[in-house]
């Protein structure tokens, strides 16, 4: 299985894992009415993360990949249901506010995973990761403060669950290195899939959502999966909150993506917004530089 140690190289795999997601935001607003289907989203989304996961193990493994499944242990658990309670939580909260809130909220992520892996994992934070996690706060606060008209509480309080989701991900992911980090992830699909199942069930409704609705499900589960298993890939030569901190391009690219009048969505971000997602930029940047000139290894957990 592929990992990388080097963490000159890691570092954009990272960064264009956050890309890859950014097209979230403006895949849900190709969408027909997602919130009114939002369980069918989550169990076309699932299944197809699952799928997809699998098939790449079994390329990568051979036919045993399924022994996996039997070393996930306490580690891979957590930090499948986290991922799954993340993909869920998203949905809800883009379709009760807008695509800037909720990736406000997924902004916040290096916050939660550092205290975490402070925690849980004894991680030391740099200084050079403060001071990027500081610049990148001063973006989320001036985002914030543009965005209070638009911001609903069902949509925030889900943004802030999501996030916290995939912080629990993330530090999972460097928690036990003998975790098979892409069946936490197929997991996590498992866990929406058979979740979704449930609450179908009992709201008696129908799997399947149209035709055109389902296509966006999977070519949205297609782009999360793409861009966790280049995460996963990351995660080995990264600590925790620095792995967050990098995947913030998610929320300069999903904010970008739904403005570009040439996309046809249209959704026009504030002054405000603008302004902080240069601050979050800016955090990229400096970080990034640091990485280029610090010849340090990190040893993994």
């Amino acid at each position: 299985m592929i990992e990388l140690r080097n963490e000159k190289i890691a570092v954009p795999v990272v960064l264009f894992a956050g890309i890859l997601w950014s097209f979230g935001p403006l895949v849900v607003r190709y969408m027909n009415d997602p919130h009114l289907v939002p369980w069918q989203y989550i169990f076309g989304r699932g299944l197809t993360i699952f799928i997809i996961l699998n098939l790449y193990l079994y390329f990568e493994e051979g036919i045993n990949f399924y022994k996996n499944y039997k070393k996930v242990g306490k580690s891979g658990l957590i930090g499948g249901v986290g991922l799954g309670v993340a993909m869920i939580s998203f949905i809800y909260s883009i379709t009760n506010t807008s695509a800037a809130i909720t990736l406000l909220c997924l902004a916040a992520m290096p916050f939660f995973t550092a205290l975490l892996a402070f925690l849980f994992l004894k991680e030391r934070i740099t200084l050079n990761v403060w001071i990027s996690i500081l610049i990148a706060t001063i973006g989320i606060i001036i985002m914030a403060f543009g965005n209070t008209e638009k911001n609903s509480l069902i949509g925030f309080i889900f943004g802030i669950t999501s996030s916290i989701g995939f912080s629990v991900f993330s530090v999972t992911l460097r928690w036990r290195k003998e975790t098979p980090k892409f069946t936490t992830v197929a997991i996590a699909g498992l866990f929406c899939f058979l979740f979704a199942t449930l609450m179908i069930l009992i709201k008696q409704q129908t799997f399947f959502a149209s035709s055109y609705n389902s296509t966006m499900f999977s070519l949205h589960g297609t782009l999360v999966c793409l861009g966790l298993i280049l995460y996963s890939i990351g995660s080995k030569a990264i600590p925790a909150a620095e792995l967050t901190l990098l995947s913030l391009t998610e929320v300069i690219g999903g904010i970008f993506w739904v403005w570009l009048p040439i996309l046809g969505i249209n959704e026009i971000p504030t002054a405000n917004t603008i302004i902080g997602g240069f601050f979050l930029f800016v955090s990229l940047t400096y970080y990034s530089l640091i990485m280029r000139w610090n010849k340090r290894h990190i040893a993994l957990n």
